[in-house]
């Protein structure tokens, strides 16, 4: 019998839904950026796509290459990189898929998330897609205390930057991107909402 979770990991419940909808297919070339320990990336290292992943955090990274190491053997460790999203080393337009799985509201502030996000948006390959999901202020709004900088308090107590409907419609804009589906919201109890926003980018795209 297949072990699920040991075949998926924790995948992020949106991004199996991309895989269940046929949108993602070895050896489809995918970038986690922002990767963490790795838990979006078992079943693309099992299924013949090529990881990459880049991470601030060298302990992380060192984690997600013995991964790599144990269920895609034949992958260079070149492809794992300690790097921060807005100063990643990878080519222009390099991969089809591009994760950023809860990292966007760690920004800084405004400056910060738009060069990360431009950092996401230049790795991807046109014709390919951005994946991201993050904290919102949608149906939470009365429970937030804005701060400076884009920054709000939240009901737990730390501090995120978080973005509304409007500002992700904005940035869709500027890149010239379409959205792959709708915005998804999700309440977590009144606590944070993560949105989901998909990417998808024009295959004739103007040089980044």
């Amino acid at each position: 019998m297949l072990d699920l979770r040991a075949w998926f990991g924790d995948i992020d419940l949106y991004l199996f839904d991309q895989l269940l909808k046929g949108r993602l297919a070895p050896p489809m070339r995918v970038l986690d950026a922002g990767c963490g320990t790795g838990r979006n990336l078992p079943y693309f290292l099992r299924s013949g796509f090529d990881v990459f992943a880049a991470d601030e955090d060298e302990d992380a990274l060192d984690h997600v290459r013995e991964l790599a190491a144990s269920l895609a053997p034949g992958l260079s460790a070149d492809h794992f990189r300690v790097e921060k999203i807005e100063a990643m080393s990878y080519p222009e337009g390099h991969f089809g898929l591009v994760i950023c799985n809860a990292v966007l509201h760690f920004a800084e502030d405004e400056d910060h998330f738009q060069r990360m996000l431009d950092g996401l948006w230049r790795v991807t390959a046109p014709g390919g897609m951005l994946f991201m999901r993050l904290s919102s202020t949608i149906g939470i709004e009365d429970r937030l205390t804005r701060l400076e900088s884009g920054k709000y308090r939240m009901p737990t107590g730390g501090e995120w930057f978080l973005v509304n409907e409007a500002k992700l419609l904005l940035a869709t804009q500027r890149l010239g991107a379409t959205l792959a589906e709708p915005l998804r919201s999700v309440n977590v109890q009144n606590l944070r909402c993560m949105t989901t926003w998909i990417l998808r980018k024009p295959l004739a795209s103007k040089p980044f």
